[in-house]
């Protein structure tokens, strides 16, 4: 039997985890021996006698063979720190998996990419600049990478899928336990073009510990972490902390500094994060071969005529009047309706609908049902 499945086989034993399989693995051990190892084995290898029983019990070629299979028929791809392909930059972390499990384009593991992460419920502002900076990277060629939680993880993955981009979804459970359940449909999006990946073994169910622990591939398959939006308790910053751990960049992008989603990223930039207000302050941090990089905008070095012509930054330059500014204001927190717009400004109806008639001309703002404004 090939050692990778006896290593997947170790992997999938029941209260057999990273410490225990590197323990195995540091010892004078070759993986064919563990399966001839009896109770005692095991026990003088180092385990605990209920790992040792366990082991003996459940580990053996028909059950290695069994998973095999299951694994097969569910169409689960399988990666081990044995192969050839196993992805350097994984390798160069602190705590590489030994095992990872995916569906999809398996050849995105040795992509250029980059990780995006944020809160999970993020303001209006935070969904476009999330929108704006994922399809700016992905046309210039990197791969998006993060978790599949709801916010900005989704929204980044979404919008790599309709940028043509490609996408890593790193999960929290097994590969076929999809969570959130309502992200059920994006997950079978990315499957088609890009890549789900997870750790643990197929049937593993969402559980506290998993999403925090699995946040380590997330920056560990990326040359950095690109923290969008974060109130100061976001899991996201997690993320930055593996990045810092396995000594890749962590960049930040900065909020209304009135938004408690935006202290988190501002802490980071405190504490040394890049500043990131478009696509090129990241990837001029890496100076990548990248085939689309020069189409992104970037001012740095232009005349001041033709700066006045171009992208600035993430959104076109459009010219607003400080009454338009306050209404972009309040937008970027929230969807707002028109008596909440009233009550917060103090105007007379008559002056704020030629003020949202003009944002909306303008294509800053758009009217939803109800008498709702958002920003677009």
């Amino acid at each position: 039997m090939e050692e990778r499945w006896i290593l997947i086989g170790l992997h999938e034993t029941d209260g057999i985890g990273k410490k225990t399989i590197s323990k195995l693995l540091s010892g004078q051990h070759q993986l064919t021996d563990f399966l001839d190892y009896k109770e005692g084995d095991w026990i003088a290898a180092g385990l605990r006698k209920d790992q040792a029983v366990r082991l003996t019990k459940q580990f053996n070629i028909d059950w290695i063979e069994q998973r095999q299979e299951s694994v097969y028929k569910q169409g689960i791809k399988v990666v081990t720190y044995l192969d050839q392909d196993y992805p350097i930059l994984m390798k160069e972390t602190v705590q590489p998996p030994w095992v990872m499990y995916g569906r999809g384009d398996l050849n995105l593991l040795h992509a250029q990419s980059i990780a995006m992460v944020g809160t999970r419920m993020p303001t209006v502002y935070g969904r476009k600049i999330g929108e704006k900076l994922t399809e700016q990277l992905c046309k210039a060629g990197l791969t998006i990478v993060s978790g599949l939680a709801r916010g900005i993880d989704s929204v980044c993955h979404d919008a790599a899928l309709r940028a043509n981009g490609k996408t890593i979804a790193v999960f929290g459970t097994g590969i076929d336990n999809i969570y959130p359940p309502e992200n059920t449909s994006l997950a079978e999006r990315i499957a088609e073009t890009g890549l789900l990946l997870s750790e643990y073994p197929p049937g593993t169910r969402a559980r506290q510990g998993l999403f925090p622990e699995r946040n380590r591939i997330i920056a560990g398959l990326t040359l950095g972490t690109l923290v969008v939006e974060a109130d100061i308790r976001s899991g996201s910053l997690i993320t930055a902390d593996a990045a810092l751990e396995a000594g890749r960049d962590v960049f930040a992008v900065p909020g209304p500094i009135t938004s408690p989603k935006s202290r988190g990223s501002h802490n980071l930039i405190r504490q040394g994060a890049k500043l990131v207000t478009c696509a090129t302050d990241l990837l001029e941090e890496f100076r990548l071969d990248l085939p689309n990089a020069e189409q992104l905008p970037y001012n740095r070095g232009r005349s001041a005529e033709s700066s006045e012509t171009s992208n600035q930054g993430i959104f076109p330059v459009v010219k607003l009047s400080s009454d338009e500014e306050r209404v972009i204001y309040l937008l970027e927190q929230e969807e707002q309706s028109l008596d909440q717009l009233v009550e917060q400004l103090n105007w007379d109806f008559g002056h704020l609908h030629s003020v949202l008639l003009s944002l909306i001309i303008k294509k800053q703002i758009s009217q939803l049902l109800g008498t709702k404004y958002a920003r677009v």
